[in-house]
């Protein structure tokens, strides 16, 4: 695709909370995002115990190797231990499609709120049991400076809501250090323009940190490819802190970025003429005619967002192929747009007048779309008279976010990576048949050919399960990880 991505990954027992909105500014900003889970995280702490730092390597790679492919430029970048595994990704991966950002790396553990055994690690890890068995809590100040988003992290933790883990096992610790120690070794393999981004006040580590990267890539064969920005008002989570939008400025200029755009406040777009826009306008125009909230989608980038607003079962923020799929479950039932209106185009930004009709509403207010490099990057519905649309569609909003059958399939997907052994070939295909009906549906694409036995397998597996409902297959896939993971620990 002709948008450039970002491979984001986050931090140890964190999630892609841990990036704040760095999500957001990088689309607005015209950039494509791409995430993952690691291992062990998004469901108990007790799940890092058995991780290797192999496996959170292998799964990075893993994503790395399945996106760059997609994008003509790619950046990565990683927060704390992520930006541990963006260094290793990018030596191991000889990365050179884009830049490479490390965000707070922890290269060295000195900071002023680090444990005070921090030195007896090593002696702590030879004590049999003890690191799967040793709790490592997160204390205040959860590496926030900022005191009102310190009491809400706080609040957070108290409620034990599972956006960062309240804790994590010694051993999981112990393979942090591993993969501290892989990561700074090589570091003038790299190839890749580099920013460290670094806290002066970060509780964690010290600049020591950042001036050891910097030397370090620095001294390889593009000399001064390496810079580091120092944050003045931030501790170690330096996308939530204080100095967030520096962060956000500093990292969209490295990526050759407007930063106004990391706001939504693009410029003209010298990619795509006046004409252009109006019609990529049109054409979006003509399927919320027709109800075809599918067309309207394919008009955009991956992860484009339809914005509802209210208090009904109808709002929300609709983003990418999930996005769509809840946003179907209301839109389906006859929805579309009508009376359109004349269109203000600027700056990448297109509001005209409509009308929502479904079911007998006929709902007056403004639609604004967002494009860039002709491509929709959202769409934000503005009704006249939002109490009406409440009333009409009635009930809650549909859960933001991944719903609990979701959450389970994915961390199923994290615990295969565990497994100590490959299962045999015919639960392999299962596996992966499961895995593409639970995430994608039904096969699509043409047959490989009979040279490429393993992707005729593969596709012949997963099109012997057209017609499932991705709902059932990720039940079965559930229920199949579990039972290999069971199967380990008994025969352990």
């Amino acid at each position: 695709m002709a948008e450039p991505g970002v491979f984001l990954i986050h931090g140890l027992g964190g999630t892609q909370y841990d990036l704040g909105s760095m999500h957001k500014r990088l689309k607005n900003a015209g950039f494509v995002t791409h995430a993952l889970t690691l291992p062990g995280h998004g469901t108990r702490p007790e799940d890092l115990s058995g991780v290797k730092m192999e496996a959170w390597l292998e799964a990075a790679r893993a994503k790395y190797r399945e996106i760059v492919g997609q994008h003509e430029v790619l950046h990565v970048m990683g927060m704390c231990m992520g930006a541990l595994l963006a260094l290793e990704v990018a030596k191991l991966e000889r990365h050179a499609k884009g830049r490479l950002v490390a965000l707070a790396p922890p290269v060295y553990i000195d900071g002023w709120a680090t444990p005070w055994y921090r030195g007896l690690r090593p002696l702590l890890y030879r004590i049999p049991g003890l690191p799967e068995r040793m709790k490592v809590a997160e204390e205040e100040p959860y590496g926030i400076k900022n005191e009102q988003l310190r009491a809400i992290v706080k609040a957070k933790f108290e409620r034990g809501e599972n956006f960062h883990y309240g804790w994590v096992p010694l051993a999981c610790i112990r393979e942090v250090d591993r993969l501290r120690a892989a990561a700074m070794r090589g570091l003038d393999q790299i190839a890749c323009p580099t920013l460290v981004v670094h806290a002066r006040e970060d509780e964690l580590t010290s600049l020591r940190s950042a001036h050891f990267l910097v030397e370090r890539i620095g001294s390889g064969k593009r000399a001064g490819q390496a810079r580091m920005v120092v944050l003045e008002d931030s501790y170690h989570m330096v996308c939530v802190d204080n100095d967030r939008e520096i962060v956000g400025k500093h990292v969209l200029e490295f990526f050759n970025a407007n930063a106004a755009g990391g706001f939504g406040m693009n410029r003209v777009d010298p990619e795509m003429a006046p004409a252009e826009m109006a019609e990529l306008l049109a054409s979006a125009r003509r399927a919320l005619e027709r109800g075809d909230f599918a067309g309207l989608y394919r008009l955009g980038i991956p992860d484009f967002a339809w914005l509802q607003p209210g208090r009904n079962r109808g709002s929300g923020a609709f983003l990418g192929s999930k996005g769509l799929r809840r946003l179907r479950k209301w839109t389906d039932e006859g929805a579309s747009f009508s009376a359109f209106g004349a269109a203000v185009i600027n700056a990448g930004m297109a509001v005209q007048p409509a009308t929502l009709l479904h079911r007998g509403l006929a709902s007056p207010g403004v639609l604004a779309v967002q494009m860039r490099k002709g491509k929709l990057l959202e769409a934000r519905w503005f009704p006249d008279d939002l109490d009406a649309e409440d009333s009409h569609f009635g009930g809650e909003p549909l859960p933001d976010g991944p719903s609990e059958q979701e959450k389970a399939f994915e961390a199923a997907a994290a615990l295969s990576r565990t497994l100590r052994k490959a299962p045999d070939n015919a639960t392999l295909l299962a596996m992966y048949a499961l895995y593409k009906q639970g995430s994608q549906g039904d096969a699509a694409g043409e047959r490989p050919g009979i040279m490429d036995m393993v992707g005729r397998a593969k596709h012949d597996a997963w099109t012997a399960r057209r017609g499932m409902s991705r709902e059932q297959a990720m039940t079965d896939y559930v229920e199949l990880v579990n039972r290999l993971k069971d199967g380990e620990s008994q025969e352990a």
